[in-house]
């Protein structure tokens, strides 16, 4: 058997045993069995994800984030059902890509448009797509007081240390010592505090039943990141309560370094802070190996 693999820009052509198919833009296998050239799909664009092209800056991780959450609503079959609250940063843009009903809150208000959405309409999969400078200060009462309720909706954290889309501002989840444009000598924990880790902080409200935080910056880390998000998933479909997801994610550009180094600050700086894995997990489940 020979293989060869290409990959396709333009929707791609199947024209295997006489059929002729299209389909989304794709990654093909040619397979050679018996003298006749077979072709399949081996990747292509999930239904979740729409065909816009994004503008996020080289390197950052909300593109690949942006594919898990589409995945994993895809294989759960929630895309028809699915209800998504952005709110104002970088995160917002996640209403161009994915394909599914969004709404664009006020700046912190995401959970708080979650929250009625999913009474209002409980028969919906609600979840909010949230920046750390939106979910863990200006919305930090609204993350609260969701979880004390233990509303049955997902957050979605996307930590990246700074206020990427207004100029890398420190935010709340600052490492001590780093340089932002608002701490140009590196953050001063005397000065301005420490960061604050928002699932170890949540923990301890009954409400909130299943907390995690995860990286993409390898693809290892990208498969469990999509286990540990379909499992804070399965929580809301389950009724038990509320779940959140935090992924560590880069801003080469404000971090004022190449794409590459800053997925490498995450693996050996950034993780000595914010710990990977699950921090709370609901009665009866094990944690993941």
């Amino acid at each position: 058997m020979s293989q060869e693999v290409r990959e396709s820009r333009g929707p791609a052509v199947e024209e295997g045993a006489g059929v002729q198919t299209t389909s989304p833009k794709s990654s093909l296998v040619r397979e050679r069995e018996g003298g006749v050239d077979q072709k399949k799909v081996v990747f292509a664009r999930p239904r979740g994800l729409t065909e816009a092209h994004t503008i996020y800056c080289p390197g950052c991780t909300h593109g690949i984030i942006h594919r898990l959450v589409a995945e994993v609503l895809e294989e759960l079959d929630l895309l028809e059902r699915t209800v998504g609250v952005g709110s104002i940063g970088c995160s917002v843009l996640i209403y161009d890509y994915l394909n599914v009903d969004m709404i664009s809150a006020a700046h912190g208000r995401a959970l708080a448009v979650a929250t009625g959405v999913k009474r209002v309409l409980p028969d919906r999969f609600v979840f909010t797509y949230q920046g750390d400078g939106d979910l863990a200060s200006i919305g930090t009462a609204e993350t609260v007081h969701a979880a004390a309720r233990g509303e049955r909706v997902t957050a979605i954290l996307v930590n990246n240390g700074v206020y990427g889309m207004t100029g890398g501002q420190m935010a709340p989840t600052t490492l001590p010592g780093m340089r932002t444009t608002t701490s140009p000598a590196g953050r001063d924990p005397a000065l301005t505090g420490f960061p604050i880790r928002m699932p170890e902080m949540l923990a301890s409200l009954e409400g909130a039943v299943y907390l995690a935080r995860v990286t993409v910056t390898s693809p290892k880390e990208v498969l469990r990141a999509k286990r540990v998000l379909k499992r804070a998933f399965e929580v809301q479909l389950q009724g038990l309560g509320f779940s959140l997801v935090e992924f560590l994610s880069s801003c080469p550009i404000n971090w004022k370094m190449d794409p590459v180094d800053a997925l490498r600050y995450i693996e050996t700086e950034v993780v000595k802070y914010y710990p990977l894995g699950e921090i709370k997990v609901p009665e009866g489940w094990k944690p993941l190996a």
